[in-house]
């Protein structure tokens, strides 16, 4: 079985929005997520967290926790994973796709009520990004 390792960063503004974005495969059904993916040979899963976000956004990054590690496996494509969910802060950079995957459709700031209806990469976070904003909007991670 393969292993996949990668990361994901967990933004959240001074509106109580999670900046998200738009991906999918060309012949895929488009779907929202948290800016994320695979790790880099030699790359800590905060360094891959960071750069993603970069080449997904073109926002530059901060951590400032790590709050979540997901594990599971796909039997039906024999994979299992290992994904780093970290709580981050936009340093600088402006919004900007330079994904080099090719994979990110739109970049955009979404709140809880709009986070219940997208249809998402991984549904199964749904509730766990909710109360992301829920427990960090009043914290000033921003």
């Amino acid at each position: 079985m393969q292993k996949w390792y990668g990361s994901s960063g967990v933004c959240i503004n001074e509106n109580g929005q999670l900046l998200m974005v738009l991906q999918g495969k060309p012949e895929e059904v488009k779907s929202w997520s948290v800016p994320s993916g695979g790790q880099e040979k030699d790359e800590t899963f905060e360094e891959c967290c960071v750069r993603e976000i970069k080449e997904e956004t073109g926002y530059v990054a901060e951590i400032v926790d790590e709050i979540k590690v997901k594990k599971g496996i796909y039997d039906e494509i024999n994979i299992s994973f290992e994904v780093h969910y970290f709580l981050v802060k936009i340093v600088g950079g402006e919004r900007k796709i330079q994904d080099p995957d090719n994979l990110i459709y739109d970049i955009a700031w979404k709140n809880i009520d709009e986070l219940k209806e997208l249809s998402l990469s991984f549904p199964e976070d749904r509730d766990f990004l909710i109360d992301c904003i829920k427990s960090n909007y009043s914290h000033n991670f921003y």
